[in-house]
């Protein structure tokens, strides 16, 4: 059937009010297997009818909205023509209509203003206006009514368009049925923010465009539509006229995403080198297309490296708000356990948040950050044994969004080369209590690694067994640990890609013995003969040393306090410490 058939058809079941067609068992299959095994929200909708809403449903709500601005249409003499909507669907990329944007003249006279809403009191948010930039990248399509356009870095307050985060597009098809809810967030008539919720069925599904019975409004062009779980599902560009009634509309219509994402991907041999790594993230890779390989049991890699390319989309600045990080009294009262002191000189290569504090707080760890090195000169991780849980792995990085980007390696340095993504805090090490998603989530950070040759990374003997021993001993004994861990950062350190590659990683761990008492333990071990050349692939040996905790402060700046005195190794002679050939060496 054509698409002005299939269109015709549906008229005319809108117009004599025809019950709903039924999905079919593939594709209500297909739906059920995209939802979340946690979200029982969304399953009970779909079957049950649930009208409930849980809580966090609004408060996902409001993190995708933050990705939606309205978009002022201006002439050559600057004079406002009238208003649009739009949201980011790539760091610098915002989705919008053809009729909104139909061409680059356009665009470049117009401008995307974020936070355009009114707060809990009803006071204007500070709203952040953006150029765009159609000479970086264009794209646009009359018949799916759809614009594609880049947005300059800067507000013209000097906010990154980062801290907007944006709104990822999934091409497969499936994500919503007939009879489901869509929620559309949207500037009506140009005015603030605002959100549908109620009065919102899908009322048919063609082959490009689904209706819907949401409230739109003139303004609303371009507005997010999204499905129960907050998955853009499509493009809203127009109402659908009564055939019967002039002037009135018996349904509202969005673009399909997965239209959307297949014409863009059409046009990829047309676009430049640049243009391809910008739409990156939208939902479809338009470079070589690599395989990653899984142990489905528990979704470890069992390639020798990643895919270099994968790299997630950042989180909004909501997502950080309750991190507290390290707590110093968490192995009690009365163990005071806190943050190193960094050495004068290095206090001044701290990379500070953008509120111009040092410490970036995730769910159950911490880490300082060197501009100098773009790596972290320490993370200090809380383990509670009582408490462990297991957490899918998923290996989407991140960069994350309180610091510059220029002060975190990302996937430049790891790209075509045997160096991994280390982690510094161990991924299964602050996973638990409630909040262990989101801690397992927060290990992939930029921030949280280290650029490791893979021989050391995926050797299970680089910690010689040290890092399982420390989880299971507090696992089994429903005991608590304080683990900092870093690198040690030379001058002589070998440069690659323009970073000084470290060749040495510490680690300091303190825990309350039997006794009552703390004992803090060090440990040192290097990856020196492997990265002696980073273009080859040469396997080399490394040893695992424990030493004094007074050594790693000498070879890293830092002052643990008073936690050299409750190392065992402080009251033997030998400053050198010694190699541990098997778990069972290690002085605790």
């Amino acid at each position: 059937m054509s698409h002005m058939a299939s269109r015709e058809k549906t008229l005319l079941n809108l117009q004599l009010k025809s019950p709903l067609e039924v999905d079919s068992p593939e594709r209500v299959a297909s739906r059920k297997a995209m939802i979340d095994p946690k979200d029982d929200f969304t399953l009970e909708r779909i079957i049950g009818q649930n009208d409930l809403v849980p809580l966090h449903f609004l408060e996902k709500g409001l993190i995708v909205g933050k990705s939606v601005c309205r978009i002022e249409i201006s002439d050559e003499s600057g004079r406002v023509l009238g208003y649009g909507t739009g949201f980011l669907v790539a760091p610098n990329l915002l989705l919008t209509n053809n009729h909104v944007l139909s061409n680059s003249d356009m665009a470049s006279l117009s401008q995307a203003q974020f936070n355009y809403e009114k707060d809990i009191n009803f006071n204007d948010r500070i709203m952040q206006i953006f150029k765009f930039a159609p000479e970086v990248f264009f794209m646009t399509n009359e018949e799916l009514d759809f614009t594609l356009v880049a947005v300059q870095e800067k507000s013209n307050a000097g906010t990154s368009i980062h801290d907007f985060g944006y709104l990822p597009l999934i091409k497969q098809t499936g994500k919503v049925l007939l009879g489901e809810y869509v929620s559309i967030i949207q500037h009506p008539e140009g005015r603030y923010k605002a959100v549908v919720l109620r009065e919102n069925k899908i009322t048919d599904i063609l082959d490009h465009f689904i209706h819907y019975s949401a409230d739109t409004c003139p303004g609303s062009s371009g507005s997010v539509v999204c499905n129960d779980g907050w998955k853009v599902i499509a493009l809203h560009h127009s109402g659908v006229p009564d055939p019967q009634h002039p002037g009135q509309f018996i349904a509202n219509e969005g673009v399909r995403i997965s239209s959307i994402l297949d014409y863009i991907e059409q046009q990829g041999p047309s676009l430049t080198a640049e243009q391809k790594a910008l739409i990156q993230k939208i939902g479809h890779d338009f470079g070589e297309q690599k395989t990653l390989n899984y142990v489905s049991a528990n979704n470890i890699s069992v390639n020798s490296k990643l895919d270099e390319d994968v790299v997630a989309e950042d989180f909004s600045l909501e997502w950080y708000e309750g991190s507290t990080g390290h707590d110093p009294k968490f192995l009690g009262d009365q163990y005071v356990i806190p943050h190193p002191k960094l050495r004068t000189d290095l206090e001044q290569d701290v990379a500070k948040l953008r509120n111009g504090t040092n410490v970036l707080n995730y769910t159950h760890f911490s880490i300082v950050m060197s501009k100098s090195r773009k790596l972290a000169f320490y993370t200090v991780v809380n383990i509670d044994g009582q408490q462990l849980k297991d957490e899918r792995r998923d290996d989407a990085w991140r960069y994350d969004p309180r610091i510059d980007r220029e002060f975190q390696c990302g996937k430049e340095l790891y790209d075509e080369n045997p160096l991994d993504k280390g982690h510094l805090v161990r991924r299964r090490d602050p996973v638990w209590g409630q909040d262990s998603n989101e801690a397992n989530q927060d290990t992939f950070h930029f921030t949280n690694c280290s650029p490791q040759h893979k021989d050391f990374n995926q050797s299970s003997n680089k910690w010689l067994g040290l890092e399982d021993y420390l989880l299971e001993h507090m696992r089994n004994n429903a005991r608590k640990a304080t683990v900092f861990t870093g690198p040690v950062f030379r001058e002589d350190d070998i440069v690659y890609r323009g970073v000084k590659i470290p060749a040495e990683f510490w680690k300091v761990a303190a825990v309350v013995k039997d006794t009552g008492e703390i004992s803090a333990t060090a440990y040192l071990v290097s990856q020196k003969e492997l990265i002696r050349n980073l273009e080859s692939d040469v396997p080399g040996a490394f040893k695992t040393f424990q030493v004094k905790v007074s050594l790693v402060e000498a070879l890293t700046g830092l002052d643990f306090g008073d936690l050299r005195n409750h190392d065992p190794l402080e009251r033997v002679e030998s400053t050198m410490g010694y190699v541990i050939e098997r778990a069972e060496d290690i002085r605790i």
